[in-house]
């Protein structure tokens, strides 16, 4: 894994050393970023199952404001810690263990990659409610065999796109 573009762009990530962790590629990540285009510069990121933390360390690249990582299993937690480590902007980053306690943030930008099961998109959803700002883009990393929700609370599904087995679920108020 490397990050594709930005201030970071090349630089190796860390992967797994253990099953169940499945990091978003670097293909597709480079097709989140550029769909999301210029609204990362300067944004509040969530990057929610954070795993190895590509996703969130791609938007520092390109010029997040600042990332929150969520993530629960601790040895994720680990990798995200390693891979911020020889960042200059790691302290633009906070990691955190669960989304309880988030209910008064606020964010630009909030990319959710939970595991790739049929009912995965909405409960991850349902974990991001209330998070994202007026105007704000929510993403959903999903299987591309399990359709994602049309809606959830005040979120409508705007944009599918499909990669290989993977697919993401662009959605906003």
């Amino acid at each position: 894994m490397r990050i594709v573009a930005g201030e970071f762009r090349g630089r190796r990530l860390k992967s797994p050393t253990w099953d169940g962790l499945r990091p978003t590629s670097d293909r597709l990540r480079e097709t989140l970023f550029n769909i999301l285009g210029d609204a990362i510069r300067g944004a509040r990121v969530l990057d929610g199952y954070a795993g190895t933390g590509a996703i969130g360390i791609e938007a520092l690249s390109r010029g997040a404001a600042r990332v929150t990582f969520v993530e629960h299993d601790r040895r994720a937690i680990a990798l995200i810690e390693s891979n911020l480590a020889p960042l200059a902007r790691r302290r633009d980053a906070i990691i955190r263990t669960g989304f309880g306690g988030l209910g008064l943030a606020s964010f630009d930008v909030i990319v959710l990659d939970p595991p790739y099961a049929p009912e995965a998109a909405a409960e991850a959803l349902d974990q991001a409610a209330g998070l994202l700002a007026p105007g704000g883009r929510l993403v959903v990393e999903h299987a591309a065999r399990h359709a994602p929700p049309a809606e959830r609370g005040t979120l409508r599904l705007q944009r599918t796109v499909k990669a290989g087995d993977s697919a993401l679920a662009f959605y906003g108020f």
